[in-house]
C-alpha cells in the first residue's frame, strides 16, 4: 500500500495518469454491516488496466482456505482490460489494493458507495441454510439430482467428466489424484468467471448461452442415462456434499466470518440434537400421561349386565368366604356354636351350594312366573294405569282398547323382573 491513495466511503476520484488504490478494512464489527459490501467503479472512455495487487506474505499469512484460494488465484491473475470495472468489496474481508493504468491520458473516475443489503449475499445465506436443513430430503429427489448434475456440470465441467468416466479408472488413489486437480481447475474457473461475468455477458453472451444450452442438455444426458441415486451409501454421501456446499454458501453469504462460523455451528447442533430432543419429548409425554389423573366414566348397565354381573360377584364372594372358613386361624368352633345348623354350613365349606332346593323351590312360587308377588305388581300397574287416563270414565265401550293397552303395558314389565 505504499505511494497508494487510500479509498474511503463516498470518495470520487478523477485522474489521468497511473495510480494504485487501497481500501483499508474496518476492524470494529457492526452486525448491521453483516450484509453490507462496499461497490468500487472504475471507468474512463479510453481503455485502461486494472491490475489487483496481492503479495505473495498474504497467502502465507490467509486465516481460512478461502482466502488462500482467491490469493493464489490472484498470483496467476491476469491485469484485466476495459472501460469499466466494478469490486464488490466485504465489510470484514481482508484489505484491497489494485493499480489502475490507461493507455492513454485519459480522465478516469473511481467512486466508492454502500450497499447496505447485497442481495446476492442474502441470497446465498438463504441458500445455504435451506440446503442444509433439506439436505436429506433433496437427497433422495430424482429432480434434485438432475438439477445438480447440470449445475455441477456447468459450474466444474471437469468435476462432472471426471465422474462420469469414474468406471473406467480402476484404481481409486488414480481417480482421487485427478479429481483433486479438476476441483482446482474448476475453481479457478469458477473465480475467473466470476470476475469477468459482466464483460462476458455484455460481450459474449452468444458463445456464453450456447455453453450454458450445450454443457446443460449434456449433463442432463448423461444424469439421466446414469439414473437417480439408489444406494443409502451414494445417498448419504450426496447428503453430505449438500450439506458442506451448505456450509461454503453460508461462509460466503455473510461478510462478518464470526456470524458465518456461529451459523454454522448453530446448524450442526440442531441437526445433532435433534434425536436427543425427539426421544426428550417422547418420554415426557409418556411421564406426564402416567402421572395424569384420569377422569371416571360411569357406565349404565343393561338388565343382562346386571344379572350377569350379580352372578359373577356372588360366586367370587361364596368363594372367598369358603376360603377363609378353611383358614387355619379361623374360629372354627365359636363360629358352629352360633350357628343354628351346623351341619349346613360344614357342606358349605366342603363345597356344596349356600342355597337349599327347598329353598330355592319357595322362591320360584313367590317370585317366579304366575306367582302372588308377579300378580300383584300386574295388577297394581293396571289400577294405576286406569286412573291415569281420564277417557276410561267417559267411552266406556273401549274397555277391550283399554285391555289390550294394560296388556302392552304390563308385559314389558313383566319381563322386566324375569
Amino acid at each position: 500500500g505504499r505511494n497508494c491513495s487510500f479509498l474511503q466511503e463516498m470518495d470520487v476520484i478523477q485522474k489521468r495518469d497511473e495510480n494504485c488504490y487501497c481500501y483499508v478494512q474496518n476492524r470494529t464489527t457492526h452486525l448491521q454491516y453483516v450484509w453490507s459490501t462496499l461497490q468500487v467503479k472504475v471507468n474512463s472512455r479510453e481503455m485502461f488496466r486494472f491490475e489487483p495487487i496481492s503479495e505473495k506474505s498474504n497467502c502465507r499469512n490467509s486465516e481460512t482456505v478461502f482466502e488462500f484460494a482467491a490469493c493464489a488465484v490472484q498470483v496467476f491473475w491476469k491485469p484485466e482490460t476495459s472501460t469499466e470495472t466494478f469490486i464488490s468489496i466485504k465489510q470484514y474481508g481482508e484489505d484491497i489494493c489494485f493499480k489502475i493504468q490507461p493507455f492513454k491520458t485519459e480522465l478516469y473516475t473511481v467512486s466508492v458507495n454502500r450497499e447496505m443489503l447485497d442481495g446476492k449475499l442474502l441470497f446465498l445465506f438463504v441458500a445455504g441454510i435451506f440446503l442444509f436443513h433439506f439436505a436429506n430430503s433433496l437427497s433422495r429427489s430424482t429432480k434434485f439430482f438432475y438439477l445438480s448434475g447440470i449445475i455441477l456440470g456447468v459450474l466444474a465441467v471437469l468435476v462432472f467428466v471426471l465422474l462420469s468416466l469414474k468406471r473406467f479408472i480402476p484404481r481409486h488413489s488414480t481417480f482421487w489424484i485427478l479429481m483433486s486437480g479438476c476441483w482446482m481447475s474448476s475453481l479457478y474457473f469458477i473465480y475467473c468467471f466470476k470476475e469477468n461475468m459482466q464483460w462476458l455477458w455484455s460481450e459474449h453472451r452468444n458463445y456464453l448461452l450456447g455453453y450454458f444450452l450445450a454443457v446443460g442438455i449434456t449433463s442432463f444426458a448423461t444424469c439421466y442415462q446414469h439414473g437417480p441415486l439408489t444406494t443409502e451409501l451414494s445417498i448419504t454421501l450426496f447428503t453430505w456434499t449438500l450439506q458442506l456446499t451448505a456450509f461454503v454458501l453460508i461462509y460466503c453469504g455473510v461478510t462478518i466470518p464470526q456470524v458465518a462460523y456461529a451459523v454454522i455451528a448453530i446448524s450442526l447442533c440442531s441437526k445433532g440434537l435433534h434425536y436427543p430432543l425427539g426421544a426428550a419429548c417422547h418420554i415426557g409425554r409418556k411421564m406426564k400421561n402416567h402421572f395424569k389423573s384420569k377422569k371416571l366414566v360411569f357406565k349404565c348397565l343393561t338388565e343382562e349386565e346386571y344379572r350377569e354381573q350379580g352372578e359373577t360377584e356372588t360366586i367370587r364372594a361364596l368363594e372367598e368366604l369358603r376360603s377363609f372358613c378353611r383358614n387355619p386361624d379361623f374360629p372354627s368352633w365359636l363360629a358352629v356354636s352360633k350357628l343354628q345348623s351346623p351341619h349346613r354350613f360344614a357342606g358349605f365349606v366342603l363345597g356344596s351350594p349356600h342355597v337349599s332346593p327347598a329353598e330355592t323351590k319357595a322362591h320360584d312360587e313367590e317370585y317366579g312366573i304366575g306367582s302372588f308377588f308377579l300378580e300383584e305388581q300386574l295388577f297394581e300397574t293396571r289400577a294405576e294405569s286406569e286412573q291415569d287416563d281420564p277417557a276410561n270414565s267417559i267411552h266406556e265401550g273401549d274397555e277391550e282398547d283399554e285391555g289390550e293397552m294394560h296388556k302392552e303395558i304390563s308385559f314389558p314389565y313383566a319381563t322386566q323382573l324375569l
